[in-house]
């Protein structure tokens, strides 16, 4: 039997793998063909409608559809694909139609495998109902990694971007325009916080005032050393201080705090070792050290001692 699981187990990821390979390259190059010589360039993803969109990615956002979400639910949701990067109009219908439908999926697996796994019926129940939820449970875990993951790439990514506000600021630009210039230099080396300055300028153009457009950034962000920045601007705005020095000391505490960090696992990194050189390096040193020692007290010792019993 386990041969015949190994076999599905190895069919469905070349049914996976076949069918991204012929979503990611067959038919773009059909359609390039098609098409002829490239006379423009588009952006990736423009004009994808609902209709090219794959039937499993429809069959997720119906399921999700169907699902009963509230609104605090929702709301929440939202925030946390927002935080994550993800800010599609049906983004919170696929991840439920992904959570329930894992959910099934491990269950469905479950069933099947029960056997397998245990012969306890008590055991068979609590694996069925454990791989249940970890089908529904396990894409928020997921999600949490990527806001965390690209919360980490916008605290590493501020020290650069305030130097460049502090250099087009002193150059002679405004707030604004400085906000625009870093979002587009920063483009290719810091994604994510260049997608986030360019909102918060969409928002501005769009009419909204500046310290809303820069508390709609930290709370779509979520995080803290950005929302210090976001403060330390509004201050500096709302009481007529220069702005440029309080970014260029915001930067050197940004730069200071991250060498301390730096340093507080450097001075744990002793600490962490204390297990590994207890449990692997010394036992390989006592043998390799004493070893020798040990197999000739042995070879003499004993029967030696051995002699003076009565």
């Amino acid at each position: 039997m386990e041969l015949w699981v190994s076999l599905s187990l190895f069919a469905v990821l070349m049914i996976a793998i076949s069918l991204f390979g012929h979503r990611l390259y067959v038919r773009p190059r059909r359609l390039y063909d098609q098409l002829g010589s490239p006379v423009s360039v588009t952006l990736p993803g423009a004009g994808r409608g609902t209709a090219e969109r794959p039937r499993i990615f429809r069959l997720v956002e119906r399921i999700g559809e169907v699902v009963p979400i509230s609104p605090q639910d929702a709301t929440l949701t939202r925030r946390y694909l927002m935080a994550a990067g993800i800010r599609s109009q049906v983004a919170i219908k696929v991840f439920y139609g992904i959570k329930v439908a894992l959910c099934v999926c491990f269950l469905v697996a479950a069933v099947f495998l029960r056997t397998y796994v245990t012969d306890n019926g008590v055991l068979r129940m609590v694996f069925v109902v454990g791989a249940g939820l970890a089908g529904f449970f396990g894409p928020n875990l997921a999600l949490d990694h990527l806001v965390s993951r690209r919360q980490t790439k916008l605290r590493l990514s501020l020290p650069d971007a305030l130097d460049l506000l502090i250099v087009c600021m002193e150059a002679g630009l405004g707030l604004d325009q400085a906000i625009v210039n870093v979002s587009r230099e920063l483009a290719l080396t810091h994604r994510e916080i260049s997608e986030e300055l360019s909102l918060t300028n969409l928002e501005m153009r769009a009419g909204k005032r500046r310290q809303d457009a820069l508390r709609n950034l930290a709370d779509r962000t979520g995080e803290p050393e950005l929302r210090k920045l976001i403060a330390t601007l509004i201050q500096a705005d709302r009481f007529g201080t220069s702005i440029a020095d309080s970014l260029r000391t915001h930067s050197d505490f940004l730069r200071v705090r991250r060498r301390q960090q730096a340093e507080e696992r450097a001075a744990k990194v002793g600490v962490k070792l204390v297990f590994p050189i207890f449990f692997f390096i010394l036992p390989s040193m006592l043998v390799v050290a004493a070893g020798p020692g040990l197999l000739q007290v042995f070879k003499y010792l004993f029967p030696l001692m051995k002699g003076f019993q009565i």
